[in-house]
């Protein structure tokens, strides 16, 4: 790659280019197998599997899966939270070249339902409670053929096996429930360990799309984008790359990001697995405790999370009596973390947390302060090997804007997707002319380092999740008090950003805020739910009537000063 000025920022090691390996996701497991086949893969409560044994339950699951009828290209939904079935499911689907649909357990019936059927979902991997409270009501609208039924208990061992499913059933909502097999619904442990290790030999290429990741858009309409193995593997690649030292068979990653998150996917599951790591599986990341606890217990070296975890491991109740001394690499993403947070917790640990940037469009990294160089408060970092950037004038698209001033960024690399599933017109206007445009508004300054300043889109960021303000609206305004609504994201120290609707009602009807706010959740996953709900007699228009909502961005910035 040609010389870019962000390049003197790179820690000693790291290179401009790379000389990447043309190695598939299934690819990328099988040497870890070979490699490590005896060291410790995952690690879930009691349930502990080398890779050779997590390899046999791959292998078992994907001969089961090819009966079933799944083969290359084949849409297999994951729908489940991070557990030992989540990456058996993941390595395994990959292995016979179908096509990965990661979809969060938060999802209503009309998220599931839209990206099922947008994709054409022939087989759902899905947790026991959410098949049995969501979606078995849906099947006769849905497309899949087939179901498995994962369960949080079965893959641990005595007394856990017997105790975790009497608290699961007291959880409110439950998370275990009784589902009966039948000729469509299997149980997903009975299935692998009542099937040979014997999958059918695929030929997987590099250009192939491994994932149709959904991301939201400014309709509101959740998009497909096609992930090939060449850009997971390559950001991988790129990950391995700017981060120096790893120990290969010897790191410890704990997996609190959700694996359906593109960040979680890829920096949590495939980056660990291509140097033989441990995965300490974490399927509630709101259970801080919890993961102080597995950072000590595995002694944990690498914890990529969002600024929200950092921020509640620094607020935890006498954390200064933990040992944490174990973690040497922290990786943010998401969401801006504040400095407060970031000094905080360098203050506890001795780490520095390194903050990303990155988008589901792009596997997800472009940008990364360094790990053990300069880095920048504010500031996401200098831009990834092999990958360019610009800051492009917010009119045209085109013309590159001087250093340190404001425009949208566009990217481009060896990570960024194929385009959007049966979208060719969002796919011209996301790609032009190979540069990525995100819809973030950036400066650079003149080390190369690039700062968000702003979004040319609405997109709001809760908790490290992307909510797409169109989609709020679109359920509000389908309640039959509300004539208008608008919402916005609103500055929030513990979330980063929290959601607010603004509403008008029809004049004929009368209807308090919490009766939109559970009309939203029946529609909504719980993060897209307004925080907040302001009636108003009139929304803030343009001269075409549309709605303003950075004027109402502004205001509520206005009340906080």
């Amino acid at each position: 790659m040609d010389y870019r000025v962000w390049h003197d920022s790179y820690d000693k090691g790291v290179p401009a280019s790379i000389d990447y390996e043309e190695i598939t996701i299934p690819q990328i497991f099988a040497r870890a197998v070979e490699r490590h086949g005896d060291r410790p893969a995952v690690s879930f409560m009691n349930c502990n599997m080398t890779y050779a044994q997590l390899n046999d339950q791959v292998e078992r699951l994907a001969t089961a899966l090819a009966a079933l009828g799944v083969q290359k290209d084949t849409k297999v939904a994951i729908h489940l939270p991070n557990l030992p079935q989540t990456v058996v499911a993941f390595f395994a689907t990959a292995r016979l070249g179908a096509q990965i649909v990661m979809t969060n357990p938060l999802y209503t019936e009309r998220e599931i339902e839209h990206q099922w059927t947008d994709s054409g979902v022939s087989v759902a991997i899905v947790l026991d409670a959410l098949f049995a409270r969501r979606i078995k009501g849906m099947r006769n609208r849905l497309p899949v053929k087939h179901y498995i039924v994962a369960s949080i208990p079965e893959y641990l061992r005595f007394p856990l096996n017997v105790l975790a499913p009497l608290k699961l059933k007291k959880q409110n909502p439950p998370m275990v429930a009784k589902v009966e097999a039948e000729t469509s619904v299997h149980h997903f442990k009975k299935l692998v360990q009542s099937t040979a290790p014997k999958p059918p030999g695929v030929a997987v290429s590099i250009d192939d799309v491994a994932l149709l990741q959904y991301t939201g858009g400014t309709t509101g309409v959740s998009k497909g984008a096609m992930l090939t193995h060449r850009n997971i593997s390559c950001n991988v690649q790129q990950a391995a790359t700017w981060i120096t030292g790893l120990n290969h068979g010897n790191e410890a990653l704990l997996a609190c990001l959700p694996y359906f998150h593109i960040f979680g996917l890829t920096i949590s599951l495939n980056f660990p697995v291509y140097f033989g790591g441990l995965l300490v599986l974490m399927p509630n990341p709101r259970d801080i405790p919890g993961i102080v606890k597995n950072i000590e217990k595995h002694k944990v070296t690498l914890l990529p999370a969002v600024p929200a975890i950092f921020n509640a491991i620094t607020q935890l109740p006498g954390i200064e009596k933990h040992d944490l001394s174990s973690v040497k690499v922290c990786a943010s993403g998401s969401a801006p973390i504040p400095a407060s947070v970031s000094q905080r917790f360098e203050a506890l640990t001795g780490v520095k947390i390194s903050e990303g940037f990155g988008m589901t469009e792009t596997s997800p990294a472009t940008h990364f302060n360094p790990m053990s160089g300069t880095k920048k408060e504010g500031s996401i970092g200098p831009v990834w090997p092999d990958t360019d950037a610009r800051v492009v004038d917010l009119e045209d698209g085109v013309t590159e804007m001087p250093v340190g001033t404001e425009g949208e960024l566009v990217v481009k690399g060896p990570q960024v997707m194929k385009g959007y599933w049966n979208k060719p017109d969002e796919t011209n206007d996301m790609i032009r002319d190979s540069w990525l445009h995100t819809g973030d508004i950036a400066k650079m300054d003149e080390e190369g380092y690039f700062y968000i300043v702003g979004r040319k889109k609405d997109m709001i960021i809760c908790s490290g999740c992307n909510v797409y303000p169109d989609e709020v609206d679109e359920v509000l305004t389908a309640h039959p008090a509300v004539l208008e609504s608008a919402t916005i994201g609103i500055p929030d120290e513990r979330r980063g950003e929290s959601v607010k609707s603004f509403v008008v009602l029809k004049s004929e009807y009368s209807t308090a805020a919490d009766e939109l706010v559970e009309h939203c959740k029946a529609n909504l996953a719980s993060y897209k739910v307004p925080r907040t709900i302001e009636f108003r007699e009139a929304l803030p228009k343009s001269t075409v009537l549309k709605i303003l909502r950075r004027e109402l961005r502004d205001e509520e910035l206005a009340k906080g000063s």
